[in-house]
């Protein structure tokens, strides 16, 4: 992963996939590695000014790699499709890897 980027999570509270993302985040990330922030999302307003299209949502340089063009924002659970096409509440490794190098 390159050093200049910027990462960040962003949930809704008590969010029940969190876990999973820091937990595959952990696992591509470097040893020794930062723990990712998570800021918690509890209103529309907020979701739309920080960009959550859903919890959890990653950042990366504050644009969200895994948001179609023109994707609402919002607070409420979001969906991944993961490579081998099961539907899955965080990317899995493979598509992180593919973001973050």
């Amino acid at each position: 992963m390159e050093a200049t980027r910027e990462l960040r999570v962003l949930a809704v509270p008590d969010c029940p996939n969190l876990p999973l993302l820091l937990r595959r985040l952990a696992r591509v990330l470097p040893a020794g590695a930062a723990p990712v922030p998570v800021q918690v999302v509890t209103n529309e307003a907020d979701a739309a000014r920080c960009g959550m299209h859903g919890s959890p949502t990653l950042l990366v340089d504050g644009e969200d790699p895994f948001a179609p063009p023109g994707a609402a924002t919002g607070v409420a659970c979001r969906i991944y499709r993961s490579t081998d096409g099961r539907v899955e509440g965080a990317p899995d490794i493979d598509q992180l890897r593919a973001v973050l190098g």
